[in-house]
């Protein structure tokens, strides 16, 4: 068996295979599926400072290869986490991390600084692809100055490993990738989704109560997988890859794109046990070409 550890700045995963946040709720909604220490890394569900009752139904569709979704960030609250779910999750033997969203740079700061406290929680992975709501709903990672900002506020206060999702839904990427990078972010994953509507023709009406949602889903994989090559050849903290990862060959490609981890979204509510089966294939992938560890194929796209 070929070695499958990876390193995201501090944080050894025992293999690159992650959960996407708002994919697979706190873990311990899939444990009867899924050995989840078998998973590198989980990302529970978006935690916010406080209660959020997220948008009104209908909130997500089915579109050809994918799906939208205009969740709204529904939680109860970093207290509530602290207080009701982290005691269930600090046992489990992998690494839990934390999705903070905030719709304010104080809200991130503080959330993030309540979860820096919890021993068991080794990384948070910051979702800044929400509105600003002091500066007219303009997502915060959308400009190079604003992702800057809230990195590095949280910085200053969550002394462990950084991640910072990034959004798709800008002109350059790479711009906004090393913007947080000098901000102190140990890491980057992306993508988040892709901006997307639906409409119902019988009805001449939108699908989501939002009418714009979040796309994800096999259809994106090949925006998904530029942008991480990009990204990959423009900083120099790791870069976590996602978006439409179905199965192993889809996560060999970015692994070869320069992803140092990966992790499934989607693939989630199709099978439960794909994150398993994913890093099982990838293992076969070293196997059969000779590689003795995930290390030797990262970066590796031979142009």
């Amino acid at each position: 068996m070929a070695d499958l550890s990876v390193n995201i700045g501090n944080l050894k995963l025992s293999n690159p295979v992650m959960t996407a946040s708002g994919t697979f709720g706190y873990g311990k909604e899939f444990e009867d599926f899924v050995d989840l220490e078998k998973i590198g890394g989980i990302i529970v569900k978006g935690t916010t400072l406080h209660r959020r009752e997220g948008n009104p139904y209908p909130r997500m569709a089915e579109t050809p290869m994918g799906m939208l979704n205009a969740v709204g960030l529904q939680n109860k609250g970093v207290d509530y986490f602290i207080d009701k779910i982290y005691p269930q999750i600090k046992d489990i033997r992998t690494n839990m991390i934390v999705n903070v969203s905030g719709s304010a740079i104080e809200d991130y700061v503080q959330t993030a600084e309540r979860i820096n406290a919890l021993e068991a929680i080794p990384a948070i992975e910051l979702n800044i692809s929400c509105p600003n709501v002091k500066q007219g709903g303009m997502a915060f990672g959308v400009t190079a100055k604003g992702a800057s900002e809230v990195v590095k506020a949280v910085r200053e206060v969550y002394k462990k490993t950084l991640i910072v999702k990034l959004s798709p839904n800008v002109t350059d990427i790479t711009e906004i990738a090393r913007a947080v990078e000098a901000s102190g972010a140990d890491s980057v994953s992306l993508i988040n989704t892709l901006l997307g509507m639906a409409i119902d023709a019988e009805k001449r009406r939108p699908v989501l109560s939002t009418v714009t949602g979040g796309m994800s889903g096999a259809a994106v994989k090949p925006i998904a997988l530029r942008m991480v090559w990009q990204v990959s050849k423009a900083v120099n903290i790791p870069v976590i890859g996602l978006g439409g990862i179905m199965n192993w060959k889809d996560a060999v490609e970015f692994l070869l794109a320069g992803a140092s981890a990966i992790q499934i979204g989607t693939a989630n509510f199709i099978d439960p046990t794909i994150t398993v089966k994913v890093a099982d294939g990838i293992n076969d992938y070293l196997d059969r070409h000779g590689f003795t560890s995930v290390k030797d194929i990262i970066g590796g796209l031979i142009v």
